[in-house]
């Protein structure tokens, strides 16, 4: 099969394919939405102008897709390693919890010194809850599939029991943390145009997304011009070539998990600092699993990725708006919809790769006649 990948243009790897996949996805869809009885050209026509039809529909699937966007990178920086880190969801939990203790410890001193402070202990929690098992597979040999699972529900029963213990508001009953001091979050999207003179709906979109595409242009970079970015491919490709040429295979593994750790922990800038301001139990809603998705959707590129992201963000708007316009559709089967595009998008990924290399390879036969 990896012989088989090199036979298609770019084109048809990176767009052609995502595509069908995705076209089949919407057909299982289509079908079970006529089953219902309902219109399945309708309920599409209101899933897009529910995600795309309005600014704030606009705003809330960009919100979405920021999420997608740094699950999704740590997803592929990861797996460019050789590492699959299903560990997602509890590092963006740690990563919501260090950015959190970060503004409780500086937010009354400067709210701009704040939302530095929080970027970075959202990272570096992320990265720290990345290490454990990052090294207990480099130096132990334990699979790392395993142990980011464990730690997933660590993270979980760690979070729980800070917000309903030290962390939790005083006098408060929910598990959650008290508000952020006044002036501490990131911009939103609409006071952010409307400080350039442009008029935009409100929504939760902010700042973050910005942070998103820098860190998809890092990764991006970094995998592709330097150094660094060369050798964590080929320890990801072949460990026994990688150690033949000198480069650390244990400390790649250790670097890359880090780097993918910190990707997923920065997913609480867009959630909490971006818009909860305080810290909540359970607030990562399984970005961590569907980033898994829309890395192998978007081929583990950084703009495949973007573009993934996107997608998924519409579908959980778009999806909202169409739930609510068809009474019959209910949350469920919205969340069947997208699990069929994950289920194509991802697990399923070549499923029409066979017909088109065949459909490719009659046409440069012909061509050669």
């Amino acid at each position: 099969m990896v012989g088989a990948h090199k036979k298609l243009p770019l084109w048809a790897e990176a767009g052609l394919l995502p595509a069908l996949n995705l076209l089949a996805a919407f057909l299982v869809s289509g079908l079970v939405i006529w089953g219902l009885g309902e219109d399945p050209f309708l309920a599409l026509s209101l899933l897009i102008d529910g995600a795309f039809g309005f600014q704030e529909a606009i705003g809330y699937t960009f919100y979405y897709a920021t999420n997608f966007v740094f699950t999704g990178l740590a997803v592929s920086v990861a797996y460019h390693a050789g590492l699959f880190n299903i560990g997602g969801e509890g590092q963006a939990m740690l990563g919501g919890l260090g950015l959190t203790l970060a503004v409780f410890l500086v937010g009354d001193t400067s709210p701009l010194l704040a939302v530095l402070c929080a970027i970075i202990g959202a990272a570096a929690f992320g990265a720290a809850w990345a290490f454990i098992p990052a090294w207990l597979q480099a130096r132990r040999g334990s699979h790392i599939v395993i142990t980011t699972i464990m730690f997933n529900f660590i993270a979980s029963a760690l979070l729980a029991y800070l917000l309903v213990g030290p962390l939790q508001r005083p006098g408060g009953q929910m598990p959650e943390s008290a508000d952020f001091p006044d002036g501490v979050g990131l911009m939103h999207a609409h006071d952010l145009f409307a400080a350039v003179g442009f008029e935009f709906e409100q929504s939760p979109l902010n700042v973050s997304a910005l942070i998103a595409l820098v860190c998809a242009f890092a990764v991006w970079f970094m995998l592709t011009r330097t150094r660094f970015g060369y050798e964590l491919r080929v320890a990801g490709k072949n460990h026994a070539a990688a150690r033949f040429a000198g480069i650390p295979v244990a400390r790649m593994t250790i670097v890359a998990m880090m780097l993918s750790g910190a990707l997923a922990g920065m997913m609480g800038l867009n959630e909490i600092l971006g818009e909860q301001l305080r810290l909540i139990g359970n607030f990562t809603l399984g970005y961590g699993f569907v980033g898994i998705a829309v890395a192998f959707m978007g081929r583990n590129h950084p703009i495949g990725i973007m573009l993934a992201a996107i997608l998924f963000g519409a579908l959980y708007q778009g999806g909202a708006e169409l739930a609510f316009e068809m009474p019959s559709i209910t949350r469920d089967l919205i969340v069947m919809i997208q699990g069929l595009v994950i289920l194509f998008a991802g697990a399923m990924e070549h499923l029409f790769r066979d017909p088109i290399e065949r459909l490719f390879m009659r046409f440069q036969s012909r061509e050669a006649v």
